[in-house]
């Protein structure tokens, strides 16, 4: 079913191929910024240690606490209501948030293009960069999110909505097939128009899906209002399960949060998540420099780069296919133990295996990110809990989006810092070095003295095989204390429909 625009062309496209589409204009800029940032820092503008520590530190702080300060500004409003005046209905905090993406989406593309232009001293253009960048990402990211929970309740519906996103994220990690071609640290002009061409598509897009979704949900808003206008007793199906008399401070929603079980766990687990997703994007091209380089040709390396950010979103299609048979907490439970399974494999093959490391760098990236596209449907499950269980009288999806930001982005920033570490210590090569270390590359420990490091082969191949290993024991410890599946899932699916009948948007329909 279309809906005609504002210029009279009749819009054919459903609200989930739009939703799935806001995807596309994110992860084609997202992509090459995870991979080239801080190789672009470290060998072309020469950034000192210091100074990337210190930016890393500062990021930290800035990444994990704008997350809540945006979600609480932007959610606030549903924690609670006065007992006067008429209920936020679904299509009003849909308004809102397409009015917040129609903005932030396009100043997030021009932040996207600050790293490519040196501007400033390294180390000050590395910190306003990385903080401007993950500012209106977190706004962008925090809304889109909290859309799959404002526009759906049931698994199946949600479900529709994650595979548009899944299809549109697959197409925009075409931009890293693309971006390898590009790439010339001593000739970074190409890179840089290639990077302004990204943006520019990126700002069109945000600009068009915004406009034609907010129409269609203006649409939606005045025919409401016309029904509420006519029959007042129609928002009697709006009502939440109670109207609390004062509103929630923010102390009382962490109390909140601290007692909700099913939350603490699942942060738990999405840190190390989080952490394992970043260490790839950040080390990917030292593994492919350090492990494969040798054996394989430049052309080769372009490929396994690009399959392993393409093959997530396509793999999550079939992923998405198991969550309907056999529920998200179970699918998730069996990428776990296949991380760890295909890990320890590796681990007892040796690094001498060319063919096998190739497979396994590139499926540690594929089920890493595969088991990150499906956790937004646990966390709209968990917006469902907090709705039913806190009587909220509409559901704070953005708020909730950004609690489970603020105790798990740290995991982004601790990825590089942790892997450069972990390098520095085993095997003594330090990134920062600005000549060569050669002897590290090729060299085996001082045989005279019985010490000494293990050469950066070694130490490459170690932090790729005991990093999944660690993270996904610790996962599984985690994961196994979820409760929020099964019957429990289906119950709270069920009061928050009964909760909000009427008032919930039905995506098949339009």
């Amino acid at each position: 079913v279309g809906v005609r625009c504002d210029c009279g062309v009749r819009c054919v496209f459903s609200t989930a191929v739009l939703y799935g589409s806001l995807a596309l204009f994110t992860s084609i800029l997202h992509n090459v910024f995870l991979l080239y940032y801080v190789e672009t820092f470290v060998s072309i503008y020469k950034i000192d240690k210091i100074s990337f520590w210190v930016g890393e530190t500062v990021f930290l702080i800035w990444n994990s606490l704008n997350d809540p300060l945006f979600g609480w500004l932007s959610d606030r409003a549903f924690l609670s209501s006065p007992q006067s005046g008429p209920p936020i209905t679904t299509p009003e905090v849909v308004l809102k948030r397409l009015k917040s993406l129609s903005t932030n989406g396009p100043l997030f593309a021009l932040s996207f293009l600050a790293f490519w232009v040196a501007w400033a001293r390294p180390g000050l253009q590395f910190l306003l960069c990385l903080c401007l960048y993950d500012g209106f990402l977190t706004l962008v990211d925090l809304h889109h999110s909290a859309l799959l929970a404002d526009l759906a309740v049931s698994a199946a519906d949600r479900t529709r909505l994650n595979f548009h996103c899944s299809v549109f994220s697959a197409l925009g990690s075409f931009s890293v097939f693309l971006s390898y071609s590009f790439w010339d640290k001593e000739d970074f002009y190409s890179f840089r128009i290639f990077c302004v061409s990204l943006a520019a598509f990126s700002i069109l897009g945000f600009f068009l899906v915004s406009r034609l979704l907010r129409h269609r949900f203006q649409k939606e808003v005045l025919h409401r209002q016309d029904e509420a206008q006519t029959l007042k007793e129609l928002s009697v199906g709006h009502a939440p399960l109670t109207h609390p008399e004062k509103p929630v401070t923010i102390g009382q929603y962490l109390k909140q949060l601290s007692k909700h079980r099913n939350f603490m766990w699942f942060v738990s687990m999405n840190l190390i998540q989080v952490f394992h997703c970043h260490f790839n994007s950040n080390f990917f091209p030292l593994f492919l420099e350090h492990l494969l380089s040798d054996n394989i040709s430049a052309s080769t390396g372009s490929i396994l780069l690009g399959i392993s950010y393409i093959a997530p979103h396509l793999n999550n299609l079939y992923f998405l296919t198991l969550c309907q048979r056999y529920g998200v907490y179970q699918v998730i439970r069996w990428l776990f133990m296949l991380k760890l399974g295909l890990s320890v494999a590796m681990l007892l093959a040796g690094a001498d295996h060319i063919y096998l490391l190739c497979i396994f760098i590139a499926s540690n990236r594929v089920f890493t990110e595969g088991t990150c596209k499906l956790l937004k449907l646990v966390i709209s499950d968990l917006v469902d809990e907090d709705f039913v269980v806190n009587r909220r009288q509409q559901a704070a999806s953005a708020l909730l989006f950004g609690m489970v930001n603020l105790l798990t982005k740290p995991g982004q920033t601790f990825a590089p810092l942790i892997g450069t570490w972990l390098l520095c210590v085993y095997t003594g090569y330090d990134i920062f070095e600005r000549e060569p270390v050669k002897d590290s590359l090729v060299s085996v420990p001082d045989v005279a003295s019985g010490l000494g490091k293990p050469p950066l082969r070694l130490g490459c191949f170690y932090m790729l095989v005991f990093v999944p290993i660690t993270c996904a024991l610790l996962q599984l410890a985690s994961w196994s204390r979820f409760t929020l599946h099964g019957r429990k899932l289906q119950g709270i699916k069920t009061l928050r429909q009964g909760a909000q009948h009427g008032n919930l948007i039905d995506v098949k329909a339009i």
